[in-house]
């Protein structure tokens, strides 16, 4: 395929790129980008317990990661305990365990919350984990005002992708926007959603459908804030957004310029935003997952590079580069510091950090940039006419077209359209090295935290804890924002899973 300039003749400077930092963004949302200060590197890790995580986050920070990005297993990303049926063999396993005040304390010990900035992909219990970190930051005379950070608490993803929802959605929206209410008020340097394309993407959506229902999401979401009296204008400002970095390199660079425009002009036309921060589309950006192989896994090391390598080209905030052995386990330690070191090499050796947006006036990067943003905006104009995000999640239409894309794309692997070294092509032999062994979770982690909180529900007060319960359910049946009594019940002693039972009993599940 050849790039002409006729291919982007009609392509206006002042409005449609920009200089870096100025609307509509499509060059990076700051004037010197990286000259200053490099991409945030924000390794996403978590596993087993508390204890043990909170040793991987101490090493990452000393080998120079330079902000924290918390994974957490599926009985806290649902809100159940431990020791809950439904919890078994899952403790610890995609993440790391957090059910009560005390595994919080315990995964931060010795991390200064007012200097370091936290990441949690969390999204159910979103609510929850926030109020578990204020309070920690409270008992260690932390002030909000210092706490910097992000709650992924984008629910549409999850009924969409990965269905990790607990409540209904009218409740689960509701959750959302107590959430906005409240950092609004209480948490001026705290980022209260991430809106996430990346696991619509890594569930086989493609890049245009990854641009086209992320932002629709978060046309949502500010439709919810103005319906909650929130100014849409104030809390865009705080919005932050995550995708994935695919295969296709220049198609990926080219999605996060199509998606800065996109949004800032959305923003504009829908809302009437003029304060051009909050029209900034800030995002952090991890390599996809669904990309490595488990065979030859050391080469899934070179597809991350190159991977994250189009992410700081399309202009992230943060990053992370995925490990070699994901395919196969969660990360070794080794593997680990070598995704790190993966990142700090772009920063500090390639000169890249000191050129804002290299790849600008490329015709291929620009061309590619005017098609998706042009095909992600015809999808979003589909998705309106369905009634938006909500809805079109709600009808399974926004499931549909994911599950079609990654029908698709298994067909062309199957097929050998689409070439995956390793596994349809330049297959290994029986004298390549074998794969070590992968990093397991020991079968005891969940014994000890199955003890750990039957302990805590014997030490803490047990009157205490009860009455915090039932001022959880009498605001559920209210129009209270419910973060408030979430801190009251985690300081209390309540536990994760016992909060989700009493939201429950009000709402039902999903």
């Amino acid at each position: 395929m050849i790039v002409r300039p006729t291919d982007i003749a009609g392509l206006r400077y002042e409005t449609d790129l920009a200089d870096p930092g100025k609307f509509p963004y499509t060059r990076g949302v700051y004037p010197e980008m990286y000259a200053k200060r490099p991409w945030t590197m924000r390794q996403y890790a978590g596993f087993a317990d508390a204890r043990e995580t909170n040793r991987r986050f101490r090493k990452l920070l000393a080998k120079g990661q330079t902000g924290l990005s918390v994974a957490f297993d599926l009985p806290t990303q649902i809100g159940y305990d431990p020791d809950h049926p439904l919890s078994e063999g899952e403790v610890g396993r995609v993440g790391v365990g957090v059910y009560t005040l005390a595994d919080m304390e315990t995964l931060f010990d010795g991390i200064p919350l007012g200097d370091v900035s936290t990441s949690m992909t969390i999204n159910a219990t979103a609510g929850i984990l926030l109020a578990l970190y204020a309070a920690l930051a409270e008992r260690r005379a932390v002030p909000a005002a210092k706490l910097s950070g992000t709650v992924q608490n984008d629910i549409l993803k999850e009924f969409a992708s990965r269905q990790t929802q607990r409540f209904p959605m009218a409740p689960s929206m509701r959750l959302v926007g107590d959430i906005l209410a409240y950092c609004q008020e209480k948490l001026p340097r705290w980022n209260p959603i991430s809106v996430s394309g990346y696991h619509m993407r890594e569930a086989g959506c493609t890049a245009v459908q990854e641009i086209a229902f992320t932002l629709s999401d978060g046309l949502a979401y500010l439709e919810l804030a103005r319906a909650r009296g929130l100014a849409p204008e104030a809390v865009a400002a705080r919005f932050s957004f995550f995708f994935g970095v695919h295969n296709d390199f220049i198609e990926e660079v080219a999605k996060f310029r199509a998606a800065r425009r996109l949004w800032a002009r959305l923003s504009r036309e829908r809302f009437r935003i003029q304060d051009e921060r909050a029209c900034m589309l800030r995002f952090h950006a991890q390599t996809c997952g669904s990309t490595l192989t488990a065979q030859q896994y050391e080469v899934n090391a070179v597809r991350t590079a190159y991977q994250a390598l189009a992410a700081v080209l399309g202009g992230t905030q943060s990053l992370h580069v995925n490990s070699r052995d994901e395919a196969l386990s969660l990360p070794t330690e080794a593997s680990a510091l070598l995704a790190l070191r993966t990142q700090q090499v772009l920063a500090f050796e390639t000169g890249l950090a000191g050129l804002a947006d290299p790849v600008g006036g490329s015709y291929a990067v620009e061309a590619a940039t005017n098609r998706l943003e042009e095909e992600a905006r015809a999808l979003i104009q589909a998705i309106d006419a369905r009634g938006g995000a909500v809805r079109a999640i709600e009808s399974g239409w926004i499931q549909g077209e994911i599950r079609e894309s990654a029908y698709r794309e298994q067909q062309a692997i199957e097929s050998g359209r689409a070439v995956r070294v390793g596994v349809n092509r330049f297959q290994a032999d029986s004298q390549e090295k074998a794969a070590p062994p992968p990093f397991r979770v020991s079968a005891a982690t969940e014994r000890r935290q199955i003890a750990a909180i039957r302990r805590w529900r014997k030490t803490r007060s047990k009157n205490r804890a009860a009455g915090t319960l039932r001022d959880i359910e009498r605001a559920a049946k209210s129009a209270d924002n419910l973060i408030p009594f979430f801190k009251e019940g985690v300081e209390a002693g309540a536990t994760i899973g016992e909060i989700c039972t009493a939201l429950e009993s009000v709402w039902g599940s999903s």
